[in-house]
């Protein structure tokens, strides 16, 4: 990774699934368990559509 794109994130991949309301507790886990392994998980709500968004980053 070069110096200008360090300490930025990019996005691997992202996946819409219904909205599951502790989806967020996985998220979490998964964050606590793989941040040493340079991989990070990000949810976003859509309450208009119930639908949860889960992205996957490289850090």
């Amino acid at each position: 990774m070069d110096e200008k794109n360090q300490g930025k994130l990019q996005l691997i991949a992202t996946k819409t699934v219904k909205s599951y309301d502790e989806l967020y507790i996985i998220v979490d886990f998964l964050n606590k368990t793989l941040k040493e392994h340079r991989v990070m998980f990000g949810l976003t709500k859509d309450v208009e559509n119930g639908t949860m968004t889960i992205s996957v980053y490289e850090v």
